[in-house]
Parts: C-alpha cells; structure tokens; sequence
C-alpha cells in the first residue's frame, strides 16, 4: 500500500565553491535551535522511460536504499516547491505497480527502467522552536551522479518543512542563506541536475503549428493547456483524490468543445474521431462524478430537516444505497483508464497537437476567426434556450433545459479560449454564459435528485419502512426546479444582451 506525504522544500547551492560553510540559522523565523541528525549515505536509482517522459514533465521516480525512509518514492509536481510524494516498500518488483499506474497516462505502453543513479553523502539537521517542536529538515548532500559513463558532482542544500510549518521560514531561511553566499538551485530536482550535467536532459518538446497572433495558434495552445490538464488529473483520480474527476472531466469536455467550436481552424475529418472517444470518456468518468454531486446534495437536503422529520432510518439508508453506486461507479471510473481505448485518446492527441490537421482559417488572424466561432456557439445556445423555454412544464423541459445546458458549456468554453485573443469583451461573456451554465446545472441536479428520491423511497416502502421523508425531499426539489425555471427568462435576457454586446466587440 503507497503512503502519500505531501512536500514542501526549498533547494540551494553554494555561490562559491571556495565557501561551503552554513550560517547559523538560530533566531531566524522561530528557529530556536539546530540539532545534529547524524549522516547518512543514501543510493538512489532513478526510473524514466527512454525517451524521459517523467523528467520532461517534473516527475521523478527512484528506488533508494539507506537513511531512514528507504524504498520507492514517486514525486508529483503541485506547485513550485511543493510535490506529493508516494513511497511504497522496496519489494521484489521492477516497479511496484501501485506507482506504476499512477503514471500511465505519461508511460503508456513504454517501459519504466534506470536512467540515473544517485549517491548522496547526507548531513542532517533538525531546525527547532522554543518548545522543541519541528519546523524543518536542513540537509547537506554531496552528491554524485551516474549515467552510463557520464558523471557529475555537486554540493547543495535543502530545508524541507515539517508537517504543519508555516511556509514563510522558507523565505526567511533564504534570506539569511542569500547573505552567506547560497542561492536557490536552479534545477527542480536533484534528477533535473544530473541529467543536465550529464549531457542528457529530456528534449523540449516542439511547438509546431501557425505564427503567434493567429487563429491555429490560439486554439493549438488553448488544446495543450486541456492535454496537460487532463494529464495531470488522471493520477489525482487513481488516487481518490477530491474534486479530480471533476477536473478530469472538465479538461476532457474542454477538449471536445473546442474541437467542435473551432472546425474552421481544425479540419473535422481528422478531429471527429477524437471527438467521439473524448466524449465516451466524459460519460465514464460522469458516472463517478454524478454520484459525488448526488450524495452530497442529498446530504445536503436531510440536513437542512427537522429531526422530526426523519422518518426511519434514512441516513443509513442513503449511506447504504452510496456505497453501493459510489464503489460501481468508481470501478468504471478505474477501468476506463486502464483500458487501450483511453491510451490511444491519448495517442490520438499527442498525434494531433504533434502535426495538426489545419485549414485555411488557422493562418488568419485569431480575434477575427475566434470571434465568430464563439457567435456561433452563442447564437446556438439562444436557439437552444428559447426552445427550452417554450415548452410546457414537465418531462419534453427538462430534457429541453438540459440540451440547453450541454450548449451554455460550450459556449463558455469557447469564450474562455478565446480570451487571450479577444480580451474584455470574451472575458465578460463568458462570465454571463456561466452564470447560465450554472442555473441550468442546478436545475438538471433537481432532475436527477428526483429520480433518486422516488427509488430511494421504493425501496424504504419494500423494506417496510416509511417513504416520508424521501417524499417530502421530492417535493422540495420540485419546488427548487420551479423556483429555477422562473428565474431563467430575467437571466438569459441579462446574457443575451451580452451576446449582442460581444458581437459589437463591446
């Protein structure tokens, strides 16, 4: 079973090679007292692909021996300076595969072997407070590194927080440092380092595609933000992390909508396909994903009741019937991404941003083209919305208002791309299309609670139970649905004028 440590340090490296003396770092930001730790000799090994995938994107992944935390580690890069680290044991396997999947969506079908190796002479140091309390980790490694024939040495410094720290010693441990002669490292990663000094750093990936400021070069950066986006998700969903098949999601219905959006600029002949399997992965991970708005809304709602109101044993019954659909719904949310459909997706759009299939249009400038396509995805959503809205209350509506809420997604995707090139006037619309987006969304929940509620409440009636309670939280949802509907001819009048504000370029 990996453990996951999230990481929060700072690198630094001499100024001076003639200087290799630390400050004295009590009295800086709390620091009451350095504690000796002892030295440790640390050999670590680490795994890429051949063509470095890993390093390329800021992951490492190593198998150390010695010091106190010895066995697999993979790194995952959050923010600057902060990675999530997931050990697991060092066992018999080339790579535990608890790791190994987590990387799947950069790995693919290509193997995972030694690239580097690393041996660390390391000096620890424990940075305390008045109370004797951890704030930091200082270490001072000495390093070597190996690949193939290839060699490099180095000295530098890391402070790592403990748990709980506040992240401001950081900065005032690189005051002081900056005073003695050290600087922080230019390199992320000590694996970053050795490739580079060993004349093997992962190449820079191309940017092929049109001139800046046109229409094909808008659209293609616009898909590689999605790309990176849905590939940095896909790990945070294997782990069960919160809101990431939502972001998953959201990145794989980004992708969709821009290649439908966008097919003046990117020929759809080549993008359909795409297309179809990006949409078949939405719906697997929406499984998932509906589930987590369900529960939580109905958590929601028995808790805004009266005790008196909750007849029978409706909490367990809700936490029951969850468990049940949340393990299903997971498992499918698993096995899509496990599966060689979703691998060549992957593939698929690697190819497509490698060498796009672009048409006349991407090679003009990007305000003008990117413009009328977000009018056509606007003008598409007001045709959608009107229909919606002349239907009579009931079942043909709500299917109406969800169609019109599938389109207000697209349309804000499209602002939201366009932006950068349109500025304000995309920027403001897009707010508005949101502001729909969410309404209808709303909405479409209640629909879908609704259906919940009436099973939830054939089931307490066939366990002989009351159905009270889920009956009573049917009937607020109709009232919440209806409450939506009267509220969204004063909002998409509101929206509209946006819209036609947009297409004066105002």
């Amino acid at each position: 079973m990996a453990d996951t440590k999230r990481e929060i340090e700072r690198k630094f490296e001499f100024t001076s090679a003639a200087t290799k003396r630390l400050p004295d770092l009590t009295g800086t930001a709390g620091i009451t007292a350095v504690r000796r730790q002892g030295t440790a000799r640390l050999d670590a090994v680490y795994y890429d692909t051949h063509d470095l995938r890993l390093a390329a994107d800021g992951l490492t992944l190593r198998r150390r021996t010695g010091g106190a935390d010895e066995g697999w580690h993979l790194k995952l890069p959050v923010s600057p300076g902060v990675r999530d680290e997931i050990a697991a044991p060092l066992g018999d396997e080339a790579v535990p595969r608890a790791l190994a999947s987590l990387l799947r969506s950069r790995t693919r079908e290509a193997d995972l072997a030694p690239q580097v190796r690393l041996l660390s002479k390391r000096k620890v140091r424990h940075l305390l407070d008045a109370h004797g309390t951890l704030l930091a980790e200082l270490s001072t490694d000495t390093v070597t590194a190996e690949r193939g024939p290839a060699t490099a040495a180095w000295t530098e410094v890391e402070v790592e927080l403990a748990d709980g720290a506040d992240p401001a010693l950081l900065d005032a441990v690189e005051k002081t440092f900056r005073t003695a002669g050290l600087k922080v490292s230019a390199a992320p990663s000590k694996l970053a380092r050795a490739l580079a000094e060993t004349g093997a750093a992962p190449p820079a990936r191309p940017a092929p595609g049109p001139a800046d400021g046109t229409a094909g070069a808008r659209v293609l950066a616009y898909l590689r933000q999605q790309r990176e986006a849905l590939i940095t998700h896909d790990p945070a969903v294997r782990r069960d992390l919160p809101d990431s098949v939502h972001q998953m999601r959201v990145a794989t219905r980004r992708l969709r909508s821009a290649l439908a959006t966008y097919r003046s600029v990117l020929d759809r002949t080549a993008t359909d396909p795409l297309r179809a399997d990006l949409r078949w992965l939405a719906a697997e991970l929406g499984v998932d994903r509906d589930q987590e708005v369900l529960r939580e809304r109905l958590h929601t709602r028995l808790g805004e009741l009266d005790v008196t109101l909750l007849l029978g044993p409706v909490r367990a019954r809700l936490r029951i019937w969850d468990t049940a659909r949340r393990t299903e719904s997971r498992l499918r949310a698993l096995a899509a991404l496990d599966s060689e459909r979703y691998l060549a997706l992957l593939d698929s759009l690697d190819a497509l941003l490698a060498g796009p299939p672009l048409r006349k249009a991407a090679s003009r400038p990007a305000a003008k083209v990117l413009a009328k396509a977000v009018r056509r995805d606007h003008d598409r959503l007001a045709r959608k919305v009107e229909r919606a809205l002349a239907r009579g209350a009931g079942h043909e509506r709500d299917l109406a208002l969800h169609e019109a809420r599938k389109a207000a997604k697209r349309a804000r995707y499209a602002a939201d791309a366009a932006a950068p090139a349109l500025g304000k006037p995309a920027e403001r619309l897009a707010k508005a299309t949101k502001k729909v987006q969410t309404l209808l969304g709303d909405h479409q929940d209640s629909v879908v609670a609704r259906e919940a509620l009436r099973g939830l409440a054939v089931q307490a009636a066939g366990a002989g139970e009351s159905a009270f309670t889920w009956g009573l939280l049917y009937g607020r949802e109709e009232t919440l649905a209806e409450r939506y509907e009267r509220q969204l001819p004063k909002l998409w009048k509101k929206t509209s004028a946006r819209g036609a504000a947009f297409a004066r370029g105002r």
